[in-house]
């Protein structure tokens, strides 16, 4: 099998390069994004491989299969970045549905105790020799209220972290699993009654802006929210709306529902253009970071073998239980 291979960063090939030479697999590295310029690089090529801020659309679905491209192989195990509809019939799509959700859930509530206890802003101090505890003070977590949005294997990975700080945990996702230490709510309870609220669930129809002006207003003053999901979960102008009327103790931000084009890449010496970003970054209980959540070794490893063994099982007839069928979307 031939990959075109996009959004190529170096440590990537740490990983594929000499697996897919086990596999018999031929990949072509490209660093540019897959997108509608650079969808042509697929031709001569039986599947493409694609990180979550590379994009198939509709047009680009067709494109691949004039050009024979058998499969979408996803190094993700989010998918709203495909047209899945557009594939049916045309295009298998082949994801990675888990690879380490403990890197995720670990870097989660590293965002939280960070943006709580002000460490980033302390060690920027002390390197100054601003030993000054002014404006550092956070809250003890134990016994506080937690919420996890979407209770899949890294919001389930988040409870136990949570509960290991004895926090009440409330959990909402539309399909409860049993035996979960935490109690199931309606999303409106769990806004008005947590401390600390955490994403977890992907971005679908039924999820996106899920943080709006109205969850936000049913929320406690002085919350904290930490997102490592999906950007598009969170309404970003009523995000800044809401800093600005003191609503949160603090945000930590993994993703961003704009970050095509910035996340990933060294944009520090260019101009910003994109004026939430620009504003979000200047409120001092924001913390961004570039979707980094699950960058483990652990992780990658996993990613890379899941994503070839997705690919051998297509070549060589077997099941693909990894394929993202259009009922997923619907």
């Amino acid at each position: 099998m031939k990959i075109a291979f996009y959004g190529t960063k170096p440590y990537d090939k740490i990983w594929f390069e000499p697996m897919a030479k086990d596999y018999g697999f031929e990949i072509r590295f490209i660093e540019l994004p897959c997108n509608e310029e650079t969808v042509f690089l697929a031709k001569g090529y039986d599947a493409i491989c694609i990180f979550v801020n590379d994009y198939v659309n509709a047009k680009m679905i067709d494109q691949l299969y004039e050009m024979k491209v058998k499969a979408i192989l996803l190094r993700s195990a989010g998918f709203n970045h495909v047209d899945v509809k557009a594939a049916e019939e045309k295009i298998v799509i082949l994801r990675v549905p888990s690879y380490s959700p403990e890197a995720v859930a670990e870097f989660a509530m590293s965002l939280l105790l960070t943006v709580n206890r002000h460490t980033n802003r302390a060690y920027n101090r002390t390197r100054d020799f601003n030993m000054s505890l002014n404006g550092l003070m956070g809250n003890d977590l134990n016994h506080k209220v937690a919420g996890v949005v979407g209770t899949g294997k890294i919001g389930q990975a988040m409870i136990r972290i949570l509960n290991g700080f004895q926090m009440q945990v409330l959990a909402y996702d539309p399909y409860p699993v049993k035996g979960l230490e935490a109690e199931y709510v309606s999303v409106e309870e769990l806004m008005s009654k947590s401390d600390v609220i955490s994403l977890h669930c992907p971005l679908t129809s039924d999820t996106e802006h899920i943080i709006n002006r109205d969850t936000i207003g049913m929320m406690k003053n002085g919350v904290y929210l930490i997102n490592t999901s999906r950007g598009a979960l969170i309404d970003t102008d009523a995000l800044i709306d809401g800093l600005l009327q003191k609503k949160f103790a603090g945000v930590g931000l993994d993703v961003y529902e704009e970050e095509e084009g910035i996340f990933y890449e060294d944009r520090s010496g260019e101009i910003i253009e994109d004026e939430n970003l620009a504003r979000l970054v200047t409120f001092p209980n924001v913390l961004i970071t570039s979707h980094m959540g699950f960058f483990t070794t652990e992780a990658m490893q996993a990613i890379a073998t899941e994503t070839l063994e997705n690919a051998y099982a297509l070549e060589n007839g077997l099941p693909m239980v990894n394929r993202v069928g259009v009922e997923a979307v619907v």
